[in-house]
């Protein structure tokens, strides 16, 4: 497969599924995207964006919207989505995710596997959730994660609640595919086969990933949890739009008693299209070569 020189003859624009890289922000997979359009169809101007933001931490399937595919954008952020996620107990982050290394350590005793399928069910439906502060939600025209940042560097709890109002979000389906320590399958490249076991679909990306070490060679940096042994969950589940899985993550804790943050994401469906779909950047890069 590969595109013509004239994006006239998409007349609807294009949309790539892309397996967005780990430790790539959204807007860097757009800007290399950009850049390789721009020159294969030689238009200086060329819209192109995508339809729900990964964060940099998350892998797995990232809408690409080009030319007049971009209008199509918001209607498919607007459909249900899936991840495979893996959230961890018995310890907290700030921002709910590897970002930021591990802030306190909370007691065990109600957290197993059989408490994690037990309480899940009660998660399901409509539900209130309020976003992390270290979140691009806006309060009064400014971003939260700016004042997430500043409580951060100034040695306050990042707590979003009393500055972010909750927001109405659904649970369509969850249940527990894995639990074991915190050695496994956290893998950014998780991804679920037919009967439902998690398994590492891209040796590449799992050689890369770096996930416990905080090297201090990428912008995006990871914290390093290597010495903790955390009972972690790998959870399916399937959402509304604007439901964010690191929040899931800190519910799912405080429902058992315990703390929990998201140790890894992976989203598996978006806008009709599935993770099997999904190229990689290396993969859509060539088509527009």
């Amino acid at each position: 497969m590969s595109f013509t020189r004239d994006i006239e003859d998409y007349p609807d624009g294009i949309v790539l599924p892309i397996d967005k890289p780990y430790r790539w922000t959204s807007a860097d997979v757009i800007r290399k995207i950009k850049y390789a359009a721009i020159r294969h169809f030689g238009k200086k101007i060329l819209k192109v964006g995508h339809a729900g933001t990964l964060d940099p931490l998350a892998t797995g399937l990232l809408l690409v919207c080009i030319g007049p595919a971009t209008r199509r954008a918001e209607e498919l952020q607007r459909s249900r989505k899936r991840y495979l996620a893996g959230v961890s107990f018995g310890a907290t982050t700030p921002s709910y995710d590897l970002e930021k290394p591990i802030d306190r350590e909370y007691p065990l005793d109600g957290v197993s596997e059989e408490s994690v399928r037990a309480i899940l069910p009660s998660f399901l439906g409509e539900q209130e959730q309020i976003a992390p502060l270290f979140s691009a939600k806006s309060v009064d025209g400014k971003r939260v994660y700016e004042t997430a940042r500043k409580l951060y560097k100034q040695g306050l709890p990042v707590e979003a609640e009393g500055i972010l109002q909750a927001n109405s979000i659904t649970i369509y389906d969850i249940k527990l595919v894995g639990f074991g320590n915190n050695q496994y399958e956290i893998s950014p490249c998780a991804s679920l086969s037919r009967n439902d076991t998690p398994f590492v679909i891209s040796s590449e990306c799992n050689e890369s990933r770096n996930l416990f070490i905080d090297d201090g060679k990428g912008r995006i940096r990871v914290a390093d949890i290597s010495g903790y042994q955390l009972p972690t969950a790998m959870i399916d589940v399937e959402c509304s739009k604007g439901t964010y899985i690191r929040a899931l993550a800190r519910d799912l804790g405080e429902a058992l008693g315990s703390g929990a943050f998201l140790s890894s994401l992976r989203r598996t469906f978006n806008g009709g299209f599935t993770i099997d779909q999904a190229l990689t950047l290396d993969q859509a890069l060539e088509l527009l070569d």
